[in-house]
């Protein structure tokens, strides 16, 4: 029997078979952990990462092995776990990043690492008076364990928050470029990629500033194209803050706009539309919103299916259920929990030949509300089929500003081919789960 040594977790068992190597099980589930909530999931390991409070994640399979890249909230830089065995996951290394710059993004494509740089709004080192570095990183995983940088690509002003890479020459990025309010689509070539260079970039026509050189007003929080943008044949699936956008890109040199649906207003929100998620198979696409406030924003979160067969005309079919508290939670509903309330990431990294992408079945973190899981075999009707909802942590970390209650807060959720869920959570480590509840349905077609 091993013992896992991090935090409040320290006292949960790990039983490994010992008669085969941990890569050759299958990992053994654990009670909940006291003060935590769950429907048909089962815990099956945890990770602190070290200390390094995770944000977004990305994993691949090489030579049998798994490894997770965990982007760092609040330190600069990210962490290589591996999870072959994701009852025992292992911290490998860490690759610091630069400094006072915020390096919470992280995407993988034909054995390269694509990571974000953009202006730090908080923790760490962060300075607002001081220089910070901008763009994305280009690396080799030539190395799985040691990713060794070919190249950078400077956007100058912000940076980029959310980008895309789907393999190939072409990068997608979110970009605080100078002139503009909020972040444009920017696409970029790294076919060499020690000298990327700009192909095209598209904003909405209120985007631009008088001044070319003015910086960019997306800081710290502004509309925009949140990321990533999403590239499905030669659509460009875009989550712009208060729209959600379609681009013909089949000319890369010059895109343009095929359809948008407006969500703020109605919707008063801090981004309406902050991720969207082709399912392109149904020629349907998710999308919801990160209310900036929670409980204190004007208008609950949205999440919503729409019908993207004819991307000219999208229309809505549905919106998903709110998360309900759970029954024997100690507070009456998650607004009277604390800390923040409202969804935010879902697992979506399709492109990933290593992640799970079923298409009746949908992995959204909720923040204080947990991962939520829905059953969206039929579009007209999703509903939710389980949840996890962490436990609180013990104590204040370098996440938690000035007198915020220390609340569990889910951040990215992906789960990989082999259907292990991990949760991210910007307060503490990643959980990793698997889901336990009856399978969904199949896929109903819409036409």
């Amino acid at each position: 029997m091993r013992i896992a040594k991090n935090g409040l977790w320290g006292a949960i068992a790990l039983t490994l078979v010992a008669s085969l190597p941990v890569w050759a099980q299958r990992a053994k589930p654990n009670a909940l952990p006291k003060g935590s909530f769950g429907s048909n999931v089962e815990l099956v390991g945890y990770t602190d990462v070290n200390g390094h409070i995770p944000f977004k994640m990305s994993i691949q399979q090489v030579n049998g092995r798994w490894y997770m890249y965990s982007a760092s909230l609040y330190d600069r830089g990210w962490s290589v776990i591996d999870v072959t065995n994701p009852a025992d996951p292992t911290v490998l290394n860490w690759i610091p990043g630069p400094p006072n710059t915020f390096t919470v993004q992280v995407d993988i494509a034909d054995g390269k690492m694509i990571t974000a740089l953009e202006r730090s709004q908080f923790g760490g080192d962060t300075d607002h008076s001081k220089p910070w570095d901008d763009g994305v990183l280009i690396w080799s995983l030539a190395d799985p364990v040691h990713p060794a940088l070919l190249g950078q690509y400077k956007t100058g002003g912000l940076g980029t928050h959310r980008d895309g890479y789907y393999g190939g020459r072409y990068v997608h990025l979110a970009a605080a470029m100078n002139g503009y309010a909020g972040n444009i689509y920017v696409i970029i070539d790294i076919n060499d990629p020690a000298h990327p260079v700009e192909v095209s970039r598209w904003a909405l026509p209120d985007q631009k500033l008088p001044d070319p050189n003015a910086l960019n007003t997306a800081f710290p929080h502004g509309a925009g194209l949140h990321g990533p943008p999403v590239v499905i044949d030669n659509l460009a699936y875009l989550p712009y803050g208060k729209k959600f956008v379609i681009l013909d890109i089949s000319d890369v040199k010059n895109p343009k706009e095929v359809s948008e649906i407006t969500f703020d207003p109605p919707y008063d929100l801090g981004l309406a539309v902050h991720t969207v998620l082709p399912f392109p198979r149904r020629k349907i696409v998710e999308t919801n919103s990160e209310p900036f406030g929670g409980c204190d924003t004007q208008s609950p979160s949205q999440v919503s299916l729409i019908d993207v067969a004819n991307p000219a005309k999208p229309h809505i079919l549905s919106f998903l259920p709110a998360p309900v508290t759970p029954p024997d939670a100690p507070y009456k509903d998650f607004c009277a929990k604390g800390g923040s309330f409202g969804s935010h990431n879902v697992n979506m990294l399709f492109h990933n030949p290593f992640v799970d992408d079923a298409d009746n079945i949908l992995y959204l973190t909720y923040f204080s509300a947990g991962l939520r899981i829905y059953d969206i075999s039929d579009a007209h009707q999703p509903r939710e089929i389980g949840y996890y909802i962490p436990p609180d942590p013990l104590r204040k970390g370098n996440g938690i500003p000035g007198d915020r209650k220390p609340v569990s807060t889910a951040a990215d959720v992906l789960v990989d081919k082999r259907g292990y869920i991990y949760l991210s959570d910007s307060t503490q480590g990643i959980s990793i789960l698997r889901y336990t509840g009856p399978k969904p349905g199949p896929s109903l077609p819409l036409h």
